[in-house]
């Protein structure tokens, strides 16, 4: 079941990090990662190749409310984006009657390799089944994307199935991998992990 979650009014923070909304102010940093060739690109779409591109993208992401600035706490800086949106599994018989959304997430190829990903996303899911009433969150990723794999095995989603896709935007073929986490099975888990 689709659900509207509006981050405009939402911050998430952990030990590391702060998700807040988009501020234009926020062009910099994000042309700074967004930038950078192989960061978008394992995400779907390709790397800026100049800040009007990222002046853009920014608008849609303050506009349509999905999608959150991850900030490092250390230095203030926005070092990725973290988004909530309509889920492939919306069309799927036996999970669509749920209250679900899709993450998505890009961070700095600077910030890679310290667990911040996997601290954000752990954060998410707390907050999705608590705060905003979801009862399941899906995620993808492309087969060749394995720090992506790990952050979402790490995080307790179960593998549903892979798919074929062409990405025009990249004018590729990957295999895309889909998972999913159902609010009852982490309530369990976070039960035995406590």
């Amino acid at each position: 079941m689709e659900v509207r979650i509006p981050v405009s009014d939402k911050r998430i923070e952990t030990e590391r990090l702060v998700l807040r909304p988009w501020t234009e102010a926020d062009v910099d940093d994000f042309y700074e990662y967004a930038s950078v060739e192989g960061v978008g690109e394992m995400a779907g779409w390709r790397h800026h190749e100049s800040r009007q591109v990222s002046e853009e993208i920014l608008r849609s992401f303050i506009d349509e409310e999905e999608v959150f600035a991850i900030v490092c706490r250390q230095n203030n800086k926005v070092i990725g984006s973290f988004g909530l949106h309509r889920s492939w599994a919306n069309e799927v018989p036996e999970y669509r009657n749920l209250k679900l959304k899709e993450i998505g997430y890009v961070l700095s190829k600077e910030y890679w390799g310290q667990g911040l990903m996997t601290e954000a996303v752990s954060e998410v899911i707390k907050t999705s089944f608590g705060e905003y009433g979801l009862e399941a969150l899906t995620v993808c990723h492309f087969s060749a994307n394995s720090r992506s794999r790990r952050v979402i095995e790490k995080c307790g989603f179960c593998f549903v199935e892979e798919e074929e896709k062409y990405l025009e935007r990249l004018g590729i073929a990957v295999t895309e991998k889909k998972y999913i986490l159902c609010r009852d099975l982490y309530d369990k888990k976070a039960r035995v992990w406590l």
